[in-house]
């Protein structure tokens, strides 16, 4: 049984569709690697901050209390770093990628791991200064 021309035009939309709806997928996971990107420029500015406050409060006495305050910032970013991680993570495991090639999640987490590790020794530094 031969399909009509109207079968077809259905089954063309049908694919057309479906390619639309695989493309808008892979459009998101490439927006969740440029939110994750956001989010550690964001907690590397507070880090920033922090290494500031130790530069313009470097005479401030008491020295603890200049100290806290930039220890605040990098307390901020490394709750940035989670969030980042477990935000993309819980993202990427929502939806399938097609065509593009996301970062993959662990790769992610590696990130923000290691810039996590990065912001404690920062602190350590600071506080040790």
């Amino acid at each position: 049984m031969d399909k009509t021309e109207g079968d077809r035009e259905t089954d063309a939309r049908t694919e057309w569709a479906e390619d639309r709806t695989d493309w808008a997928e892979d459009r998101t996971l490439l927006a969740n690697e440029r939110t994750f990107a956001g989010w550690m420029r964001t907690g590397m500015a507070a880090l920033g901050v922090a290494i500031g406050l130790k530069a313009v409060f470097g005479a401030f006495e008491p020295t603890w209390l200049a100290k806290a305050v930039a220890s605040i910032f990098i307390l901020i970013a490394l709750l940035i770093f989670a969030a980042a991680a477990r935000e993309a993570r819980r993202a990427q495991a929502r939806i399938s990628s097609h065509d593009a090639e996301a970062q993959g999640a662990r790769r992610m987490l590696a990130l923000a791991l290691m810039l996590s590790l990065g912001g404690l020794a920062t602190g350590a530094i600071l506080w040790l200064l």
